[in-house]
């Protein structure tokens, strides 16, 4: 039997929005090991949308993959970036991950309520995240992903 050609996977782009110096660490030694993941740092909301948007200088930012979102950061708060991404239609299939602190059950069924895709309290063991990473995007970017959007063409079916 002849061996088959395996395909290429190609780099999970994940942004982190993180305003902690020590998270952000933790979340790059994380997956520092890990293949095929490639991080993006914003340190605040607001940051995190021009990124999203690629705008204010980041006009050649790819587009995330998976998002990992603290809920408490300065200017635009997470749980409010946690909305945009899930109401506006350009972003709503991006899976976020939530990272945080609080292991408050109010807290985290809210995150679920507005529509996170996994919650993840801090701090995390290495290897538990670059797990939930690899379900969430596997899941998203080779089960889940929608069909290419068609042109509207204008005409009722």
């Amino acid at each position: 039997m002849q061996a088959t050609e395996t395909t290429a996977v190609r780099d999970v782009e994940i942004l982190l929005v993180e305003d902690e110096p020590g998270d952000v660490e933790l979340t790059r030694a994380a997956i520092a090991d890990a293949r095929a993941l490639r991080l993006h740092v914003e340190m605040d909301g607001h940051a995190a949308l021009d990124f999203l948007h690629r705008r204010n200088g980041r006009e050649h930012a790819p587009r995330p993959d998976l998002v990992l979102l603290d809920l408490n950061l300065p200017g635009l708060d997470g749980r409010d970036l946690l909305i945009e991404l899930k109401t506006n239609p350009a972003m709503v299939e991006i899976p976020v991950v939530v990272l945080s602190g609080s292991t408050a059950p109010n807290e985290i069924q809210r995150a679920y309520r507005r529509c996170a895709n996994a919650y993840i309290v801090k701090p995390f063991e290495h290897d538990k995240l670059v797990a939930i990473i690899r379900a969430v995007s596997s899941f998203w970017i080779e089960t889940a992903r929608l069909p290419p959007r068609q042109k509207d063409s204008g005409a009722a079916s």
